[in-house]
């Protein structure tokens, strides 16, 4: 074996964060907190529109999360609800992703339409309002369901609202989610499925949340599907795996080659990192991400 040979897994380990160029010092020093004065520009490309869900950085205030990943170069932030919406608009950010209902009580069930569908309606109009592009929606559990019949009844809630999105200019995403590790029972836990509904509901503004995370532990081949079903994926959610970590060396995903497949397919939406960092430094694993995604 030639030791001087520079594999992919030592030169990710030993030049990311030198190439990310965004830590001056450590970041996460003991009584101090990370400003964005301690962040460098990281995004040089900006094929991918990255962005990052709020409640992996929960010690993080939302004004210094915002302030910290505009200066790296993201352009939104994931997963919020109006009441955040005025201070990234402070920051000159977008929220990727509204959240309305939860994720196990969904439109799977028709006595569930009515709350989830109004919540829904309402993420839809504050989207309009602030310009932002998606809301989220989940089939919810099975509890002993057939997945046609969650099939038929998740069609029946989308096609109610799935009008007044295209009106508004929003896309519904219906997230992926595994039913393996994180979310036993969960519906919507392979591809076929949500496909299905899109294609039954036969809406622009209906389309998939793929969450890469959850697929690689579900199904894997994800660049694969990625590419056969460009066309009804409408937001991105990035994590390492197994343990949903960081999305460096330590996990079996090489998110460079994903994200390039994702840049071919034309797709303009949103990349959103939603890993929860066991690094101490937890910025520094967000730029690291941002780093080897940006393609």
């Amino acid at each position: 074996m030639n030791h001087n040979k520079l594999t992919r897994r030592s030169f990710i380990s030993s030049s990311s964060l030198i190439a990310a160029g965004t830590v001056a010092g450590t970041l996460a020093r003991a009584g101090r907190a990370v400003t964005a004065d301690d962040v460098e520009r990281v995004v040089k490309n900006g094929r991918i529109n990255q962005s990052v869900s709020k409640w992996c950085y929960g010690k993080f205030p939302l004004d210094e999360l915002c302030a910290v990943g505009k200066k790296m170069g993201l352009k939104a932030i994931d997963l919020l609800r109006p009441n955040d919406f005025p201070t990234l608009k402070e920051h000159g950010l977008a929220c990727s992703m509204i959240s309305t209902h939860g994720l196990t009580k969904g439109i799977n069930r028709k006595e569930n339409h009515e709350e989830c569908l109004a919540k829904i309606r309402t993420a839809i109009d504050a989207a309009a309002e602030y310009e932002y592009p998606n809301v989220i929606s989940f089939p919810g559990n099975r509890k002993g369901m057939p997945d046609d019949v969650g099939v038929e009844n998740s069609v029946i809630a989308l096609k109610k609202i799935a009008g007044y999105a295209e009106k508004k200019g929003v896309t519904i995403c219906l997230e992926y989610l595994n039913s393996k590790v994180n979310h036993k029972d969960y519906m919507f836990d392979n591809m076929a499925w949500g496909v299905e509904v899109c294609k039954r509901v036969g809406s622009e503004s209906v389309k998939i949340l793929y969450d890469i995370y959850h697929a690689q532990i579900m199904e894997g081949d994800i660049i694969r599907t990625i590419r056969t079903y460009k066309d009804y994926i409408g937001h991105y959610h990035t994590g390492g795996n197994p343990g949903r970590a960081e999305i460096d060396e330590t996990q079996e995903l090489y998110y460079p080659a994903i994200m390039r497949a994702i840049v071919e397919t034309g797709y303009k939406g949103y990349v959103a990192h939603e890993f929860v960092p066991k690094n101490k430094d937890q910025i520094a694993s967000l730029a690291y991400a941002v780093r080897i995604c940006d393609v």
